[in-house]
This record gives structure tokens, C-alpha cells and sequence, in this order.
């Protein structure tokens, strides 16, 4: 299946045929795409994975392959940070590389402020953009950038951690900048994993629940990491946010979504709860 066939039909489909519902224009499909799509109806959702990554050891080549094994549909995102796209050369280099395959194109923007040197007209070409909070500047007393990833990340204080923590959610949820799902939220560094609950508090969750919902974003659910818990997705579901689902593979990891398979059944997730990409081409 080409790209262009790909963006008509995955779209419509996961939303709408095989929940009973008509896509919005007549289309012919493959058998192998409606197999592929009805096999999402076990869980009454669409099973799909948003954030993978290419990598020396995951090729598009061989992203597009695992989605045809896990009958999977796959988006691929690429950071735009000092480690990834810095310009607009890169950007549509690498927007050029992903079009010809069959899968979702997508931006991982690292900070805020990130689109300020990027043509518009290129980001529009990508079918979602997802952003995480997982740089904190000036995350503890000492002035550092905390990468929560990072096992040596050093938090001194953690109530004033969580106040900068959240400015940090708020900036990137309020902020101009085009958004479509929040990726990775309530990811804490490790130092912090032992207060985890109690740092995260109802008012705090709630917070990031309206401004998501004022901007209109999706909350993605982190397989590698496990997060966001089952509260904060009840919490979301009632607020009528969308959800997406993300491996954060670059390895055989892609479309190992046990944990967001999981959570999403017991939260009684269905298909009118996700967001679904739509080509903006």
C-alpha cells in the first residue's frame, strides 16, 4: 500500500467502518487493509502506534514492515532538537524521506519556541505533532536542565521541582505553537519515582487536564514508560480529551503497546476517545 492510499483510508476506517459507521466518501480497499483494520475491533479501539522513531537499528524499511506484521498503523516521528532538526533544509529532508511510505509523518518538538526558526508551510505537512515536557530548564537549585530520561538527574527540592515542572506543562500547553497530542505526561525523573503520588496531586492533574482540553490536544498513553496512571485517563476520558497510543520505539520494541492496551480497556476507552491523524496535505 502507498502513502497516499494509506492517509485516505486508515483514518476513516479506524474511526469509522469497523465501529458501524460510513466513511465520509466511497473507497475500495484491499482485503489485507480491511483485515489489517478489523483486527483493531478486539479492543474496541484503534490500536495504532503514534511515536516511533527511526533509528541505526529501526529503518523506515523496516518500520513499515513491522507494521504489516503487527497489522499495525505506524507514525514516525522525528525530534526537532539540537540532536535531530535544527532547519528547514533538515525538516524537509526529512519530510521528503517519509512521504513515499506508508505511515503517519510526525514532529517531536523538544522545547517551546521550537517553531520560531521552521517554515510553516513545512510543519503543515505533518499529519500530527507531538510534544513531551521531559526538559525541564533550571530544574533544581542549581540552575541545571533536567532530563528526566536521565537516571543521574538531580532534584534538590521537589515541591519547587513540580512548580517549575508544571510552568513547564503550562508553557507548552498554552503556548502558540501548533499541538496535537501531549506526549509522555507525568513522567517523573527517578529520584522522584518514591513520591511519585503524592507529588502528583489531584489539583495538579487537573490543571494539565484543562489546559489540554482549552487547546484541544491529545494525551498520549506511554508504553515504555507507563504513564499517564489509570486516575489522570478517568480524569481525561470525563473532560472529553482524545488519547493516542505511543511505544517510543526504535528497536523491536515498536507496536509493543501491552501496557496502553491494558489501561485503555480497564479505563474503558473507545474509539470515539482517540484522535486520529488526517493528512494536512
Amino acid at each position: 500500500m502507498n502513502r497516499k492510499v494509506f492517509l485516505q483510508t486508515s483514518g476513516c476506517l479506524l474511526a469509522g467502518t469497523i465501529f458501524g459507521k460510513k466513511p465520509e466518501r466511497e473507497m475500495i480497499f484491499s482485503d489485507n487493509f480491511i483485515n489489517e483494520v478489523r483486527a483493531c475491533t478486539e479492543y474496541n479501539f484503534p490500536v495504532m502506534d503514534l511515536h516511533v522513531h527511526r533509528s541505526k537499528q529501526l529503518t523506515i524499511e523496516a518500520i513499515v514492515a513491522k507494521s504489516k506484521e503487527l497489522d499495525m498503523p505506524i507514525g514516525v516521528m522525528e525530534n526537532i532538537a539540537s540532536w535531530g532538526i535544527t532547519n528547514n533544509t533538515q525538516l524537509k529532508d526529512y519530510i521528503d524521506a517519509i512521504k513515499p511510505y506508508p505511515v503517519y509523518i510526525g514532529l517531536q518538538p523538544m522545547s517551546p519556541g521550537w517553531s520560531k526558526n521552521l517554515s510553516s508551510e513545512l510543519i503543515e505537512q505533518a499529519d500530527y505533532i507531538a510534544m513531551d515536557p521531559q526538559i525541564v530548564e533550571n530544574g533544581n537549585g542549581y540552575g541545571e536542565t533536567i532530563n528526566l530520561w536521565e537516571y543521574s538527574s538531580y532534584i534538590d527540592d521537589a515541591e519547587a521541582f513540580m512548580e517549575r515542572n508544571m510552568q513547564h506543562y503550562l508553557n507548552i500547553l498554552t503556548g502558540d505553537e501548533p499541538l496535537d497530542i501531549f506526549a509522555c505526561p507525568l513522567f517523573l525523573p527517578c529520584c522522584l519515582q518514591r513520591e511519585y503520588n503524592a507529588l502528583w496531586t489531584k489539583k495538579r492533574l487537573q490543571q494539565i487536564i484543562d489546559a489540554a482540553k482549552e487547546k484541544g490536544v491529545a494525551i498520549e498513553i506511554n508504553d515504555i514508560v507507563r504513564v499517564p496512571h489509570e486516575e489522570f485517563i478517568i480524569m481525561a476520558k470525563r473532560a472529553g480529551l482524545k488519547f493516542t497510543f505511543g511505544s517510543d520505539g526504535r528497536n523491536h520494541l515498536v507496536g509493543r503497546l501491552d501496557y496502553c492496551k491494558y489501561v485503555a480497556k480497564k479505563c474503558r476507552l473507545t474509539e470515539k476517545d482517540f484522535f486520529i491523524p488526517r493528512s494536512r496535505r
